[in-house]
């Protein structure tokens, strides 16, 4: 298992949502202020690939810089006010995820299904009346 390689694609994978967040984020601010812009980049959005962050603003910066340059400040003050409790969320959230999953697992494989164990009640009847 490599740990540094497994970081650096979490990495990759947050730096990207935060860049779908923010994108997100200046379609609203635009809604409100610059309804057309808005509508160009919700277009935009849906033609490039915005699973690749750093894909996404490359091809943003060529077509309109002002909102690259606009999304990307706005993924830096969401990376700035989420990175500080992030990791104590992560490790809690995976915590409780896990016991959640183990105690559901551990139910369905202690429950007692009656139907199971007398599945056919005539003929538990139909012997213990010939055995009388």
């Amino acid at each position: 298992m490599d740990l540094k390689q497994i970081a650096n694609d979490t990495s990759k994978v947050l730096i990207s949502y935060l860049t779908y967040q923010a994108v997100r984020t200046v379609i609203a601010q635009l809604n409100e202020t610059d309804p057309p812009r808005a509508f160009w980049l919700q277009g935009f959005s849906t033609k490039e690939r915005i699973q690749d962050g750093e894909a996404y603003v490359q091809a943003l910066f060529q077509e309109r810089q002002d909102l690259a340059f606009r999304i990307l400040t706005v993924r830096e003050h969401l990376s700035n006010e989420i990175c500080d409790f992030l990791p104590e969320m992560v490790r809690s959230g995976i915590q409780q995820a896990n016991m959640q999953h183990r105690r559901q697992q551990l139910e369905r494989m202690t429950q007692f299904d009656p139907s199971a164990s007398n599945s056919n009640p005539e003929q538990s009847t139909g012997s213990e009346s010939e055995s009388s």
